[in-house]
């Protein structure tokens, strides 16, 4: 059984940064696709990020783009989102979702249990 256990979250002043991470259990992290995803109060949950499983492919929501960036490293079997310039917009609760395919796709397999990202202005 895949395990996702976030961590990284916390509160942050408008303009700052933090790095999110995804500690994966198994041992076949590198071959899923991999991607994280965010809610906020009140709203459905949001792609923000994927990166397939050489990391050589990711994509972005618009909203992120330029700001957020995904990688990973298949020898800790670890997913990581380094946020900057954060806004207060950005708060939500952090995802992390896994996928057995090793390219992007639309499905997701694997969540954990999220990590609260607060911005304040």
């Amino acid at each position: 059984q895949v395990q996702l256990v976030e961590s990284g979250g916390g509160l942050v002043q408008s303009g700052g940064s933090l790095r999110l991470s995804c500690a994966v259990s198994g041992r076949t992290f590198s071959r899923y696709a991999m991607g994280w995803f965010r809610q906020a109060p009140g709203k459905e949950r949001e792609f923000v990020a994927a990166i397939n499983w050489s990391g050589h492919n990711t994509q972005y929501a618009d909203s992120v783009r330029a700001r957020f960036t995904i990688s990973r490293d298949n020898a800790k079997s670890t997913l990581y989102l380094q946020m900057n310039s954060l806004k207060p917009e950005d708060t939500a609760i952090y995802y992390c979702a896994g996928n057995r395919l090793p390219h992007i796709s639309s499905s997701w397999e694997f969540w954990g249990q999220g990590t609260q990202v607060t911005v304040s202005s």
